[in-house]
């Protein structure tokens, strides 16, 4: 009686165990729910938001907010017509900027208007600092301006400047929350049909992703609460992308591992636990991996990379948190009958079919040296494409849909193909005016500097180049006003663009190391050799190669982008390492688990190809959509940057995990695992030197 009294106990203990995790869960969605609402009050898509921290460009814009009247609002109506303006034409565009001085307090009074030398455009300088630095103030003059700089009659107005251009980029972050969150939710919800072929299996996963983007909301808001962690559009966007990407990913490995437990036991929980066991320290190594990537980003001078580092990291950290609780207790309380109509039934064998994977795998086996040679002459073909990357990218260039403010520059080169229509704006020290007044209009290629506010100390001066806008000339004239002017600086959209690429290389230099020894030692520790964690991130490397030069071959030819964004290489290469190496996690987790229950290490590796294949192929296929869901979106650095890591998830899902890094296996056999204790031959009668369990048999079906 007393043993059946203990075990009832311990059964209804077990059972209870998923209802407390389950109302724990609601119990933090209640309390995180208020704060991840405020999240869009917190991001920004500033200048400063996205510059070097200490790049002159970044202290320009910080010292312009702090000057009378706040960041100064720029703006430049163009007037043009194809055959020349007429007199009616100036008329109105002199009685539109009349209506607009009249309205608004603009600095200098009303414009001048400055016809071009072919006489079709006709171009008036707008700026106000009534807006000061207020995001929504500044999109509301804009818009007002637009509403009255209207064309008519064949008279087509334009605005754009600085000011026009920071509210056509406001639009497309903007646009990035809801659209990209339901468009990342329909991909992912069409593949997980496909891949478990059930009418409730996928919405699980599913639904735990959106909770744990959920709860990744408002643990962001609270980092930028207590730490003032940068939140810009970009970030936001990625974070929501790797929640479901990497989330479904450990999802779909613990919905695989817990199938094959349910034919070895009869009760779901003593089987989700077996699955936890046996799949959570890949998980765990696999979340682990790509935070320690992520926060390497922390080394980063630029402000959009170093704020990605943390809030990437707790969209990873929520997704990991999720898919080991959550969804076991809600796969635990909704029983076998979750999987219908494929039910795993107890005792039951998987169904034995000869799978892609197996055909792969022998394929390997035959000539792994020639199947290793082969493929690494194919990644270093893809990588020659780098060489066809076009060059930065410029400001009219990074829109996908040019916007009224690209447009308007463009207009304005074509129409002063010799003149600078974009200021550069110097701040130098108060008392230090006149000099610096002098050196500028003796430096080589500039056209007018004029004074602006003064104040704290600091005055501002406005200058224009003879070159267009970021042509090689005016980049040579922004480098010799920064080498003559000592004790000032030098900003404005042309010189951002310089200090992105500047700091880009100091970056990637930086945090590329870092990277890579951080993931080593995370594949040292979970694997326990040397051998295994080199390959692993040396073919990876290899496809973070390769994807970039596909994207060479594509970019300009295929897709029309003139321009490749400065931080393309430094961030593909962080998330194609840290994500890339997570499938070798799986694959390598699972060999070792067969070596250690006594398969050769041919076996091993065919053993673990064909158990896990069908899973990674799922997995690798779900973080490549999702991340292609960034091609969608309206700018082209984030175009790049889903294509380039889509592209290298896919070669690395079906090409280096299932061919190479197997074919390694095969090829390298214990010496694979130097030099641990799985490197070492057993003696004779003996098995493995560490616990083992039994051998199981792998899920011989063709998804997960």
């Amino acid at each position: 009686m007393r043993v059946g009294k203990t075990i009832t106990k311990g059964v209804g203990r077990r059972r209870a165990v998923p209802w407390v995790l389950l109302g724990l869960w609601v119990a933090a969605l209640a309390l995180v729910g208020p704060f991840a609402g405020k999240l869009g009050q917190v991001q920004h898509d500033r200048a400063t938001d996205y510059l070097p921290a200490g790049a002159g460009s970044t202290q320009v814009a910080r010292i312009q907010d702090a000057l009378p009247g706040g960041e100064s609002t720029e703006m430049v109506l163009v007037y043009h017509r194809d055959g020349g303006l007429r007199a009616a034409d100036r008329r109105v565009a002199a009685g539109q900027v009349e209506e607009i001085a009249g309205a608004h307090e603009l600095v200098g009074g009303k414009p001048k208007g400055v016809p071009s030398d072919d006489g079709t455009t006709l171009m008036y300088p707008v700026v106000s600092n009534e807006p000061g630095s207020d995001e929504k103030l500044r999109d509301a003059l804009v818009e007002e301006v637009r509403g009255i700089a209207r064309g008519q009659d064949g008279l087509s107005v334009e605005v754009g400047g600085t000011a026009a251009l920071g509210t056509d980029a406001g639009k497309v972050y903007d646009s990035l929350g809801g659209p990209l969150l339901y468009t990342t939710v329909a991909v992912v919800a069409l593949l997980l049909i496909l891949i478990y072929r059930s009418p409730v299996l996928w919405l699980v996963p599913l639904v735990v992703a959106g909770v744990a983007d959920f709860l990744s909301m408002g643990a962001v808001y609270g980092l930028n609460q207590a730490f003032g962690t940068t939140v810009t559009g970009q970030s936001a966007g990625v974070m929501t992308i790797l929640v479901f990407g990497a989330g479904t990913d450990y999802a779909l490995l613990l919905i695989s591992r817990y199938r094959e437990e349910l034919r070895r036991i009869e009760r779901p929980y003593e089987a989700m636990v077996a699955a936890l066991r046996g799949c959570g320290p890949a998980v765990l190594a696999s979340s682990g991996t790509v935070a320690a990537g992520l926060l390497c980003l922390l080394a980063a001078d630029l402000n959009s990379s170093r704020g990605m580092g943390p809030i990437g990291t707790v969209g990873v950290l929520c997704a990991l948190v999720a898919m080991l609780t959550l969804l076991p207790a809600l796969l635990v309380l909704l029983g076998r009958r979750v999987f219908w109509p494929l039910v795993p039934a107890y005792g039951s064998e998987p169904t034995r079919r000869r799978s892609l994977f197996a055909a792969m795998g022998d394929s390997a086996k035959r000539r792994p040296l020639t199947v290793l040679a082969t493929g690494a002459v194919l990644l270093g073909a893809l990588a020659l494409g780098t060489l066809n990357l076009p060059g930065p990218v410029k400001q009219e260039d990074s829109f996908v849909t040019k916007p009224e403010a690209v447009t308007a520059m463009e207009t304005l080169a074509r129409a002063y193909p010799e003149r600078g229509t974009q200021p550069i704006d110097v701040i130098t020290p108060a008392d230090r005016v006149d000099r610096t007044l002098a050196a500028i209009r003796d430096t080589r290629g500039v056209e007018s500097a004029e004074k602006g506010r003064t104040g704290g100390g600091w005055t501002e001066i406005s200058v224009l180049a003879k070159d267009t806008p970021q042509s090689a000339g005016e980049t040579a004239t922004i480098k010799a006003l920064r080498s003559e002017l000592k004790g000032s600086y030098v900003g404005g959209d042309s010189a951002e663009q310089i200090d992105l690429e500047d700091t880009n290389s100091r970056d990637t230099k930086i945090v590329v190391p870092l990277v890579l020894v951080s993931v080593l030692l995370i594949l040292f520790l979970l694997l326990r050799s040397l051998v295994a964690p080199l390959i692993l991130v040396t073919a990876v490397v290899a496809v973070w190669g390769a994807a970039l030069g596909i994207g060479g071959l594509v970019f300009e030819p295929v897709l029309g982008i003139r321009g490749t964004d400065p931080g393309l290489g430094l961030l593909s290469f962080v998330f194609l390492v840290a994500l890339g190496v997570d499938y070798g996690i799986f694959l390598m987790h699972r060999m070792r688990e067969e070596s250690l229950a006594g398969a050769e290490p041919a076996a091993a590796a065919l053993t673990a190809l064909r158990s896990t294949g069908a899973v990674i192929a799922s997995a690798g296929l779900v973080l490549a959509a999702t991340f292609a869901v960034l091609m969608n979106m309206g700018l082209v650095e984030l175009v790049e940057l889903g294509f380039v890591i889509a592209v290298g998830v896919l070669l690395d899902t079906f090409l280096v995990r299932t061919y190479l890094v197997t074919s390694a296996s095969v090829a390298l056999r214990r010496r694979m695992w130097w030099p641990g204790a799985l490197s070492r031959e057993p003696a004779p009668g003996t098995g493995p030197s560490e616990p083992t369990e039994p051998p199981r048999q792998p899920e011989q079906i063709g998804t997960p």
